[in-house]
């Protein structure tokens, strides 16, 4: 056998394990059609049946291969995963719609695992509520990563899932462990995000909602993603209440879940309070929303305070926090407003939650370097270290947050420019890209909250396709694959 079939074996079979499991979340949506009498029953037992047996028959043709992944070995599962799961979601949708392309089918899977939200798909409020709930489903799968849980798994397979976790985790600190054992850490983060879920759903249910429509959007709400049932979005419900409801947990989930988890661990919400990137996230959608509520009175788009501040802390925090809900078309306000929240879906998430883009801690260590480095300007020889959490950031950190920079920089502009040769207009270009990268949902102009992706062509819906993917990945997991060093034994 040559070298590199016994370097890919042990990695086909891992796909294999979660081609399977990945095919049991589908009985999810099964048991919703039969319930509910729907035509859809047929599609989910194929898409079942052919995704069950392909990751089962791949990993039994490759389970004498087995081993302890390396951390080369975590980067190519990481997105082989990524790459294949959506290609199996497309199933489902393929044999019920038959008019629908793949093209669209698989942007529509990859946007809801890697919890985008963005769709091509109209008439949402049509589609067969197994259909919807499937959609919303792989968000909220996709919301914590399924690759946790795959770590969580993977040691009951004879393979240990280290790798894999660090591979998959958000942020510049990828190595700081809650528990000494790298399953139990999954297992709790997904604890917690079980349990808030549940508080979500129930919050829902209360307030208004059909228990039904209370799962899908507290599938949607946790895993920040923001993917609905009805072509309206949230705005379908016109209620305030559900709407505050909503604000509350996507702030909520904004926050890094590993706080969560210490909270219980130690009984003590100080550990929360005195967080600085959560205190940052809190600061800036609150204070984004009261800004962009005063601005919004100011330039006179609604008259009554209460009505802005409520339509401003919506939208604001539904974008700022990558969900992409809408109750209006914001796309209408003043250009300030939406251009300033398309900038907060950047940066206001914080590692380890459920949201994407640069997140908050790059940002804040970004800031303390710039303050730092006007400090040595003016004073070469002064010792300052950054420190966030009453610990020192090594260099070695710092500088991979300033190369993530420059590839989020450089990947939001390259896939711009791909998107203008393609004959797209520079503002529909520009935030259709920023919103895949930073997996929000709605840009602006053609691909605003009151349309949707459906507008652009393949060749434009494949480039906001790896514009997610790579979001979802953080760039530097995909983009090292591509190097002469990666390869080399």
């Amino acid at each position: 056998m040559s070298p590199v079939a016994r370097s890919l074996f042990p990695l086909l079979t891992v796909l294999g394990a979660a081609i399977a499991i990945f095919a049991v979340t589908m009985l999810a949506p099964l048991a919703v059609a039969f319930a509910l009498d729907e035509g859809a029953l047929i599609a989910y037992d194929t898409a079942f049946l052919i995704t069950f047996v392909s990751g089962a028959a791949l990993w039994l043709a490759t389970r004498r291969f087995r081993r302890e992944l390396l951390p080369r070995d975590g980067f190519l599962l990481v997105s082989l995963i990524w790459t294949v799961l959506p290609a199996f979601a497309t199933l489902p949708l393929l044999l019920h719609l038959p008019g629908l392309s793949f093209t669209d089918a698989y942007f529509e899977t990859m946007s809801g695992m890697t919890t985008t939200g963005a769709t091509t798909m109209s008439g949402l409020d049509s589609l067969p509520a197994s259909i919807n709930f499937w959609r919303c489903l792989m968000q909220w799968m996709g919301g914590m990563g399924i690759l946790v849980l795959m770590v969580a798994i993977l040691p009951l397979l004879g393979v240990g899932g280290t790798q894999l976790f660090r591979a998959e985790s958000a942020g510049p600190i990828k190595d700081a462990k809650l528990t000494p054992r790298i399953t139990d850490t999954a297992l709790g983060l997904w604890s917690v995000y079980g349990a808030i879920s549940l508080a979500c759903f129930l919050a829902y249910w209360a307030g208004g909602m059909g228990p039904l429509d209370a799962a899908m959007h507290m599938f949607t709400t946790m895993s920040l993603g923001g993917l609905s049932p009805y072509d309206a979005s949230f705005g379908q419900f016109k209620s305030p209440l559900l709407e505050w409801i909503a604000v509350f947990f996507m702030l909520t989930a904004s926050v890094n879940f590993a706080l969560y988890f210490l909270v219980l661990r130690k009984r003590s919400i100080g550990v929360l309070l005195t967080d600085t990137e959560a205190r940052g996230t809190i600061g800036v959608m609150v204070g984004g929303s009261l800004l962009v509520a005063v601005y919004l009175l100011w330039q006179e788009t609604y008259a009554d305070p209460l009505l802005a501040l409520r339509m401003s802390a919506f939208n604001v925090v539904s974008i700022a926090s990558t969900t992409g809900y809408a109750t209006t078309d914001f796309n209408q306000w003043p250009s300030f407003a939406p251009w300033f929240m398309l900038l907060l879906s950047g940066m206001a998430t914080s590692a380890g939650s459920t949201g994407a883009g640069i997140k908050m801690i790059r940002f804040i260590v970004l800031l303390k370097q710039a303050k730092r480095e006007m400090l040595r300007a003016l004073h070469p020889s002064v010792v300052n270290p950054i420190r966030i959490r009453n610990a020192v950031i090594e260099n070695n950190v710092i500088f991979a947050v300033l190369a993530f920079m420059l590839m989020y920089g450089t990947t939001v502009i390259t896939l711009t420019f791909l998107l203008t040769i393609s004959g797209l207009d520079v503002i529909s270009a520009f935030s259709a890209i920023v919103a895949c990268v930073n997996n929000m949902g709605p840009g602006l102009n053609q691909v605003g909250p009151a349309t949707n992706f459906g507008v652009l062509t393949d060749f434009e819906t494949w480039v906001c396709t790896v514009a997610m993917l790579l979001g979802r990945l953080e760039m530097m997991s995909v983009f090292v694959l591509f190097t002469p060093a990666f390869w080399r034994k």
